[in-house]
């Protein structure tokens, strides 16, 4: 099977190792506006090859995306360069909407004429209201983004530190929109079955104060690591990489991940069954009254920024 990724800058080029390492697909082909980049990330990545899964990385143009079953659009301008790193900005990665958004309407009519049957994994910040634009100009409905999975996953090393247990046995989940406005589902959180707050219960502690202190690790995590590095990359392009297996193999997994919602009017994450069309079914969690307000508070803020640059969802 082969994926697509276009943009072969810091994120891409993660996503391409990511991908390469963990034998996502048999072929990867990189498509960047300087071809000489893509092929230069495609022969470095393609030296290291034998020490892995059997796969084949070439770069090409957006023809070569011919036959992709699904393909990551990792281009657009970076929280860095668009000014997103302040933590005090309520806009947060949404900053980067107008100039992604006008970019990615330049790009996408290139990809769905290639590869019209592929799914549409949109990586860039921001990535649901993007997706929304996606939508939009491919007039097709196999469009997801990354979302709060990532997100999602950083919850759970942060809960596993903190419990000093291994993130795998924990559950936990972030939905909503990947930015500033995301919801925390901490009545649904466990460690191995067992509850949150029981656990702080056990240890005397307050819910509270890990609340405030950990949601705003998840939150800005991406700062923290541009703080002391130019961009964040690896864990989403390891993120990006697993989505991209799980449609390639229709997997059935269940992740939080974004994709359309009507009920929403936006491009948001909620649980979903991930498989060879992208997301086959949205499972609704049950909500506390806050956790339903935070989520339409995301999607507000989310409707808001297509509104911005004259999109709708």
């Amino acid at each position: 099977m082969k994926i697509g990724i276009v943009g072969t800058g810091a994120v891409g080029c993660a996503c391409a190792l990511a991908a390469a390492c963990r034998g996502s697909a048999r072929e990867i082909v990189l498509v960047n506006r300087t071809r000489k980049t893509a092929e230069a990330v495609a022969t470095d990545i393609r030296y290291g090859t034998p020490l892995g899964p059997k796969v084949e990385i070439t770069d090409g143009d957006y023809d070569s995306l011919a036959g992709a079953a699904l393909v990551m659009i990792t281009a657009g301008v970076n929280e860095k360069t668009g000014g997103a790193t302040n933590r005090e900005d309520p806009q947060g990665r949404l900053r980067l909407l107008d100039k992604n958004a006008a970019i990615y309407r330049d790009i996408v009519p290139r990809v769905v004429r290639a590869a019209p049957a592929a799914v549409l994994l949109v990586v860039t910040d921001p990535p649901d209201p993007l997706a929304d634009v996606v939508r939009q100009v491919a007039g097709q409905a196999r469009v997801i983004s990354t979302g709060t999975f990532l997100d999602s996953l950083r919850f759970r090393v942060h809960l596993g530190r903190h419990f000093a247990v291994d993130p795998t046995a924990v559950e936990a989940q972030v939905i909503g929109d990947h930015g500033t406005q995301q919801v925390f589902l901490w009545s649904a959180a466990r460690v191995g079955g067992v509850p949150i707050a029981a656990l702080m219960q056990e240890r005397g502690e307050t819910l509270t104060a890990l609340r405030q202190k950990l949601e705003n690790e998840v939150r800005y995590a991406n700062i923290t690591i541009i703080e002391g590095h130019d961009a964040s990359q690896y864990g989403i392009g390891m993120a990006s990489a697993r989505i991209a297996e799980m449609v390639l193999r229709d997997e059935r997994a269940v992740i939080p991940i974004g994709s359309w919602q009507k009920e929403f009017g936006v491009t948001l994450s909620l649980p979903s069954v991930v498989g060879s069309s992208g997301v086959i079914r949205v499972l609704q969690p049950e909500l506390a009254l806050e956790e339903r307000a935070g989520l339409q508070k995301s999607a507000d803020s989310l409707k808001a920024a297509l509104g911005r640059i004259g999109g709708h969802a």
